[in-house]
């Protein structure tokens, strides 16, 4: 008797279920009877297994999956070194063009060929050419050349040692630390494929907010073992590190950068890590930043900060990754310090060190203008930042496709170098010549049997990851084909929940903090709304330093008049960020304190703009949930179910965020909600009553 698939979102896109298009299906058998695969190695191995796995369930036939042999109907896995036919079916320039970790995939003669320059190269080509089968993409005539167009394509798990996850959502940690080295878990080689699949080749498997055991030959033993696991995949380990380190676990009492035993004590501890993996990442460093200990205790600067362990690094080829968000309770303007901070020691970093910075200036709120520091650091490797788990955006709780966000900021110019100079550019080394380049996403992956806690947060994860490979990619087709491979190939399934996911982003703005509104969330946790946060240790923790709303108008003035951080941009943004005029509307109060009558470009006034903004995000989840239903006949009921309650929430959710902040910031426009609109159930010491205004100290902040 067959057992009934149980959809419980853990197989995530990899999820292989027979092609259903009749049309399709008998394409695909006439064009795929076996796989022929070249070479001999742990990952020739994870290809093996994974066409092994995929094809017969895609295909309902049996597919012969061999290693060696050259038959009518074959898909041919190997490099040109491995297969004489292959080197005489592919031009040097071809394979040249493709580098280390790029893939060609094409029909020659009666065959499909997979092809690259490494092992690598072909397991990124082999879960490309399975990915045109789960999304129903002709293959009789297949032609595609793909690489990465960013070195380092990085997942940054904030997962702590006792296994609580920071922002984490959805369970503990997957690294299960009190089991290493001894248990390799399976679900660190699903991990693998799933992250391997989207062309990510590395992983931060700890905190920035490091413990300084990581460094102990404890952990490291147990990294071991992860490491392993990951290796077959293409995915080398980093970890993230304690800069006390050499006085917490290394008996020293300086951990000063300059210090001769200090850099004799970061060398050997690299010697030591590498002689276990040698194929070890590097490091990443959260340094003077929010308690975290760094190199201003003793006097010196970021720059000299990270060059102690890069020179450690240097030897074995690998690299320090130093993060840029960086904020002082001194600094009038948050929004300037990391480019005040950072530029001056532009050119002072070594060349294996990478500065990692945030996509906007302040943390990953729902939206920011881009860093200014994208363009600014002309002489030292800058790589993105960005938040694949939710922490402003309702946690596993609210559906929030990221794919728009990636796609704003990634195409967003700096005009570094004139017109034309995206952030994407700057990134990958289009701009700069960059020897290293990047891009981390910081995902909440746990041990939830679905990884993400809500099902929709996969879609930032593979959006991420199709970005990091080609920052090119529209998220439009980057949403259409998750959702191929994650739930149907199903054109009024694609088309109904492709439009509620792109609309998402957008209405989690509304509800939020719509205009260029920011941080108004509740300290601490950062889930439920509170523009009234006020006398906290720090200002800029409150939500009153970021909105400034009074009975005269609302917005941050970083204008010549105000903190002038418009002055960190190139031209033409520093004009066009100087009047209200020019500044797009959805930046409006990031860059102007407005009148409560100021003019949109609707017609209406800000006051009035404002609360039509907060009410159409309410009305957009509402929208989100009708259409949900209309696919339920097109999906499992699991997954359906699932995300209906979720919807759920997050309708309670954004009519608690729209009343909240509409009320509050009426107290000081004294202006009335317009007409047509439905008035809060309750009045603003309700909804003050929901959310404790009272500071609790988090761990995160010590």
């Amino acid at each position: 008797m067959e057992v009934e698939r149980v959809e419980d979102g853990y197989d995530a896109w990899l999820r292989y279920v027979p092609v259903t298009d009749q049309k399709v299906l008998n394409a695909y058998q006439n064009e795929i009877d076996a796989v022929a695969i070249y070479g001999d190695s742990p990952t020739m191995n994870a290809i093996f297994d994974e066409f092994s796995e995929a094809l017969p369930k895609l295909l309902s036939k049996r597919v012969s999956v061999q290693k060696g042999a050259i038959a009518k109907g074959e898909v041919v896995v190997s490099t040109p070194a491995n297969s004489e036919w292959v080197s005489d079916s592919i031009t040097k320039d071809e394979m040249d063009a493709i580098g280390d970790e790029g893939y060609i995939i094409k029909k020659v003669s009666d065959k499909i060929l997979i092809t690259a320059n490494t092992d690598i190269g072909l397991l990124y080509g082999s879960f490309a050419f399975l990915r045109e089968i789960q999304t129903g993409q002709p293959i009789d005539n297949i032609a595609i050349t793909s690489a990465p167009k960013v070195k380092l394509r990085m997942l940054n798990h904030w997962d702590n040692l006792n296994r609580v996850v920071e922002r984490g959502y959805a369970g503990l940690s997957i690294w299960d630390w009190g089991r290493l080295p001894e248990y390799n878990d399976p679900r660190y080689t699903d991990y693998a494929r799933l992250t391997s699949s989207l062309g990510l080749n590395g992983t931060v498997v700890n905190n920035v907010n490091a413990d300084p055991r990581m460094l102990s030959d404890q952990f490291l033993n147990k990294l071991v073992t992860i490491a392993g696991a990951l290796r077959p995949y293409g995915i080398k380990v980093f970890i993230s590190i304690n800069y006390q380190a050499p006085i917490r676990i290394g008996g020293l009492k300086t951990a000063d950068p300059l210090n001769e035993e200090v850099k004799e004590w970061w060398a050997k501890k690299a010697d030591e890590i590498y002689a276990l993996i040698p194929d070890f990442g590097g490091f990443l460093v959260k340094a003077d930043s929010e308690g975290q200990p760094g190199p201003f205790k003793y006097g010196r600067d970021h720059a000299q900060g990270a060059n102690v362990l890069a020179d450690a690094l240097a030897p074995h080829g690998s690299m320090v990754i130093w993060r840029a968000f960086v904020y002082s309770p001194e600094q009038y303007d948050r929004f300037r310090e990391a480019f005040d901070e950072f530029t001056p020691l532009d050119g002072k970093f070594r060349d294996n060190v990478l500065l990692q910075v945030k996509n906007g200036p302040i943390d990953f709120q729902p939206r920011e203008p881009f860093s200014p520091l994208f363009g600014a650091m002309k002489q030292t490797n800058t790589m993105l930042e960005l938040q694949i788990t939710q922490e402003y955006f309702g946690f596993a709780n609210h559906l929030a496709y990221m794919g728009p966000l990636y796609e704003e900021v990634l195409d967003t110019d700096t005009y570094a170098e004139g017109e034309g100079s995206t952030v994407g550019k700057v990134i990958s080394g289009e701009i700069f010549g960059y020897d290293y380049t990047g891009m981390a996403g910081v995902v909440n992956l746990g041990t939830d049997r679905n990884w993400t806690g809500h099902p929709f947060v996969q879609s930032s994860w593979y959006a991420f990851g199709r970005l990091a490979w080609d920052y090119t990619l529209p998220a439009d087709e980057i949403a259409e084909e998750w959702i191929r491979m994650t739930f149907s190939n199903d054109q009024e399934f694609i088309s109904t929940v492709k439009d509620m996911m792109m609309n998402s982003r957008e209405a989690g703005v509304n509800y939020r903090m719509p205009l260029g509104l920011t941080h108004l969330y509740a300290q601490g946790h950062h889930y439920g709304p509170a523009p009234w946060t006020v006398n906290l240790p720090r200002p800029d923790w409150t939500a009153v330093y970021y909105h400034k709303a009074d009975k005269e108008g609302i917005g941050f003035d970083r204008t010549k008049t105000g903190s002038n951080a418009i002055e960190q941009y190139n031209e033409p943004l520093k004009t066009q960020f100087s009047s209200p005029e020019t500044t797009p509307e959805e930046l409006l109060l990031w860059f102007h304190h407005l009148s409560w009558d100021h003019e949109m470009n609707s017609g209406n006034t800000l006051w009035e703009e404002l609360v039509h903004k907060y009410y159409a995000g309410v009305d957009e989840i509402r929208t989100m949930q009708k259409q949900w239903d209309s696919v339920k006949d097109h999906m499992d009921e699991r997954r359906y179910h699932f995300v209906k309650a979720l919807l759920e929430i997050q309708e309670r959710d954004a009519v608690r965020w729209r009343n909240s902040s509409v009320l509050y910031f009426q107290s000081f426009s004294n202006r009335p909600i317009p007409d047509g609109l439905e008035k809060p159930e309750h009045d603003l010491n309700y909804y003050i009553g929901l959310e404790k205004t009272e500071y609790i100290p988090d761990p995160w902040y010590n």
